[in-house]
């Protein structure tokens, strides 16, 4: 059962605004060389990424996923339009750790984390400039 609550531009803004925010503690914790520094770092990149596909559904869709499986959120991404598929390939990258990096399980590898925030800022950037777009 997919779960979903309505949004629009306002919401996209605030979350597109928390979507940075996560991103930039993501960055700053990256930068410290330590296991629990990484978890923390891939953590926030992970929260960015959501919030940014949110922002994204919320803009183009004027509804986001509420369902506690994120693959729900994935598949409404994929059919945001344009580069719906790449922007879910992105989420899914980042949700990959996200057990390990919130419940620390494991410790993220510094290749993992890389990965990691690389795609939390292309969906960041992505919800930005719709964001800015769409004011």
């Amino acid at each position: 059962m997919t779960r979903q609550a309505p949004c629009g531009p306002g919401d996209a803004a605030r979350k597109a605004r928390l979507a940075r925010a996560y991103l930039d503690l993501a960055e700053h914790a990256a930068e410290q060389d330590s296991d629990e520094a990484r978890n923390v770092a891939a953590g926030n990149a992970v929260l960015a990424a959501i919030a940014a596909s949110d922002a994204l559904t919320c803009l183009r869709l004027g509804r986001h996923s509420r369902g506690q499986g994120h693959q729900e959120a994935s598949a409404l991404l994929r059919t945001v339009r344009p580069d719906g598929a790449r922007l879910a390939k992105d989420l899914t990258t980042a949700l990959t750790v996200k057990d390990a990096a919130h419940y620390g399980s494991v410790f993220v590898s510094a290749a993992t984390l890389k990965t990691t925030v690389r795609a939390a800022t292309r969906l960041v950037d992505a919800a930005e400039t719709a964001s800015a777009a769409a004011t």
